[in-house]
């Protein structure tokens, strides 16, 4: 087990005993979370809204604080979500980078957009 794998299993366990404390597991539905998810990654996006590429990220000043409480909600609902829905998620990025480095060889992919069946 890597350091990556312990911290999330860390992480699973606390939110674990969090949800059981405040008997929210019956709100957590695959379904639900999933929503929740989206909801919370929209929010960490809004603070980026009306931000010009060559311009401070994000546009307003009071919103940087913002940014790490609003990733952190957008990991929290993952994190649920996979534990409702039995993924091991360090299991699945490891797998998914192997798979990406596949789709996406070097020699092929460095320093481009396209996308694994665009490339030539």
């Amino acid at each position: 087990m890597n350091d990556a794998t312990t911290a999330i299993s860390e992480l699973r366990a606390r939110l674990r005993a969090f949800n059981a404390e405040r008997d929210w597991s019956r709100y957590h539905s695959p379904r639900n979370l999933a929503m929740a998810v989206s909801v919370e990654a929209g929010e960490l996006l809004e603070l980026y809204l009306w931000s010009a590429d060559e311009g401070p990220q994000p546009a307003v000043a009071s919103r940087a604080p913002r940014v790490a409480d609003e990733a952190a909600d957008v990991f929290i609902s993952l994190l649920n979500l996979c534990e409702a829905a039995g993924i091991d998620l360090a299991a699945a990025t490891e797998a998914k980078i192997a798979r990406n480095a596949e789709k996406y060889p070097v020699a092929l992919a460095a320093g481009r957009l396209e996308k694994w069946d665009e490339l030539e």
